[in-house]
Protein backbone atom coordinates (compact mmCIF):
# COMPACT_ATOMS: atom_id res chain seq x y z
CA UNK A 1 0.00 0.00 0.00
CA UNK A 2 1.29 3.45 -0.90
CA UNK A 3 1.78 5.71 2.11
CA UNK A 4 0.40 9.21 1.60
CA UNK A 5 1.08 11.88 4.20
CA UNK A 6 -1.44 14.72 4.18
CA UNK A 7 -1.16 18.03 5.97
CA UNK A 8 -3.10 21.27 5.62
CA UNK A 9 -1.58 22.30 2.29
CA UNK A 10 0.09 19.27 0.66
CA UNK A 11 0.36 15.55 0.06
CA UNK A 12 3.70 13.73 0.30
CA UNK A 13 4.35 10.27 -1.13
CA UNK A 14 7.09 8.08 -2.55
CA UNK A 15 7.61 7.17 -6.18
CA UNK A 16 9.83 4.60 -7.85
CA UNK A 17 10.89 5.78 -11.31
CA UNK A 18 11.78 3.52 -14.22
CA UNK A 19 13.54 5.66 -16.86
CA UNK A 20 13.94 4.90 -20.58
CA UNK A 21 10.54 3.24 -20.94
CA UNK A 22 8.46 3.26 -24.15
CA UNK A 23 5.91 5.64 -22.59
CA UNK A 24 5.19 7.55 -19.39
CA UNK A 25 2.63 5.78 -17.23
CA UNK A 26 1.78 4.58 -13.74
CA UNK A 27 2.40 0.85 -13.53
CA UNK A 28 1.48 0.06 -9.93
CA UNK A 29 3.21 -0.06 -6.59
CA UNK A 30 6.76 -0.93 -5.59
CA UNK A 31 7.67 -1.36 -1.93
CA UNK A 32 5.18 1.27 -0.71
CA UNK A 33 5.87 3.69 -3.56
CA UNK A 34 3.95 4.64 -6.68
CA UNK A 35 5.79 3.00 -9.60
CA UNK A 36 6.04 5.27 -12.65
CA UNK A 37 7.64 4.58 -16.02
CA UNK A 38 9.19 7.56 -17.83
CA UNK A 39 10.53 7.94 -21.37
CA UNK A 40 13.43 10.22 -20.44
CA UNK A 41 16.86 8.92 -19.45
CA UNK A 42 18.23 9.74 -15.98
CA UNK A 43 20.70 12.26 -17.44
CA UNK A 44 21.00 15.95 -16.49
CA UNK A 45 17.69 15.88 -14.60
CA UNK A 46 15.64 14.91 -17.68
CA UNK A 47 13.75 12.14 -15.87
CA UNK A 48 13.02 14.44 -12.90
CA UNK A 49 11.68 17.12 -15.25
CA UNK A 50 9.49 14.57 -17.02
CA UNK A 51 8.23 13.21 -13.69
CA UNK A 52 7.14 16.70 -12.61
CA UNK A 53 5.46 17.38 -15.98
CA UNK A 54 3.73 13.96 -15.89
CA UNK A 55 2.39 14.40 -12.35
CA UNK A 56 1.37 18.00 -13.06
CA UNK A 57 -0.74 16.95 -16.03
CA UNK A 58 -2.15 13.87 -14.30
CA UNK A 59 -3.13 15.70 -11.09
CA UNK A 60 -4.14 18.95 -12.84
CA UNK A 61 -1.91 21.12 -10.67
CA UNK A 62 0.77 23.61 -11.78
CA UNK A 63 4.31 22.26 -12.12
CA UNK A 64 5.36 24.78 -9.48
CA UNK A 65 3.15 22.88 -6.97
CA UNK A 66 5.19 19.66 -7.37
CA UNK A 67 8.53 19.26 -5.65
CA UNK A 68 11.01 16.40 -5.40
CA UNK A 69 11.96 16.66 -1.74
CA UNK A 70 14.45 13.78 -1.72
CA UNK A 71 16.03 11.31 -4.11
CA UNK A 72 16.81 13.61 -7.04
CA UNK A 73 19.61 11.30 -8.21
CA UNK A 74 17.88 8.06 -7.21
CA UNK A 75 15.09 5.98 -8.71
CA UNK A 76 13.30 6.22 -5.35
CA UNK A 77 12.00 9.73 -4.67
CA UNK A 78 9.77 11.60 -2.21
CA UNK A 79 7.29 13.96 -3.85
CA UNK A 80 5.33 16.83 -2.33
CA UNK A 81 2.25 18.14 -4.13
CA UNK A 82 0.71 21.41 -2.97
CA UNK A 83 -2.93 22.33 -3.45
CA UNK A 84 -4.46 18.86 -3.54
CA UNK A 85 -6.12 16.68 -0.91
CA UNK A 86 -5.94 12.97 -0.27
CA UNK A 87 -9.55 12.54 -1.36
CA UNK A 88 -8.70 14.22 -4.69
CA UNK A 89 -5.47 12.33 -5.37
CA UNK A 90 -6.68 8.79 -4.59
CA UNK A 91 -9.18 8.39 -7.46
CA UNK A 92 -6.77 10.00 -9.94
CA UNK A 93 -3.95 7.62 -9.07
CA UNK A 94 -6.42 4.75 -8.56
CA UNK A 95 -4.76 3.59 -5.39
CA UNK A 96 -6.02 2.28 -2.10
CA UNK A 97 -5.29 4.45 0.90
Amino acid sequence: MIAFIENDVSITFSVRVIPRSPKAEIVGEYDGALKIKLKSPPVDGAANDELIRFLSKLLAVPKANIEIISGETSRSKRIRVLGITLSQISPILQVKI
